[in-house]
């Protein structure tokens, strides 16, 4: 978590692979990620975080995925806009649990996943309007479905990892006829 606040889009990130990889998320996967990105212990307990809880976050981990892989910035927008409007709330600023001034789209009762769908978007709206574009994408090496951002200087990245961007590269010098070891 940033010194300066909740990282929002990197948590959906991670929870989004998570459910990629794992598509019945387990709990305990599900709550050690969670709590990586600040939440709470007494509201990852069973009594607060029930099966079905699990089940709507899953679910809405999975829809921010499909969302995640659009490159359009035109589509990703609408997207976007969809799930705001289904989901969030007027925004407004919230400060708990000793976490700095943040911003809340959902409302007060919402379930998990309904919080996640708004403060999730509501992260890449706030993306997309800063950088003009989407800056997170799917891994484009073969075989890798593995989601990254990239909101540092540059251009936009098209691998999640030096590994997969460097097996993509050997790969196209050996089609091409390059030597090979």
């Amino acid at each position: 978590m940033s010194s300066r606040g909740f990282d929002t889009a990197q948590r959906l990130i991670d929870l989004a692979n998570a459910v990629r990889a794992h598509p019945e998320l387990p709990r305990e996967v599900a709550t050690a990620l969670l709590a990586r990105h600040g939440e709470r212990p007494q509201d990852l307990a069973p009594d607060a975080f029930s099966g079905a809880d699990l089940r709507e976050l899953r679910d809405a981990a999975r829809r921010m995925a499909d969302l995640l892989a659009e490159p359009d910035p035109d589509l990703a927008a609408a997207a976007l806009n969809a799930v705001l409007a289904e989901h969030a709330v007027a925004p407004r600023l919230s400060r708990h649990d000793g976490h700095s001034w943040h911003l809340h789209a959902d409302r007060e009762d919402a379930g998990w996943g309904e919080w996640f769908l708004a403060s999730s978007a509501l992260a890449l709206a706030q993306l997309l309007t800063e950088h003009g574009r989407p800056v997170w994408a799917e891994c484009a090496a073969a075989g890798c479905r593995t989601l990254h951002l990239h909101t540092g200087p540059g251009s936009p990245r098209r691998y999640c990892s030096p590994a997969c961007a460097s097996r993509t590269r050997v790969a196209a010098h050996r089609r091409r006829g390059g030597v090979s070891r």
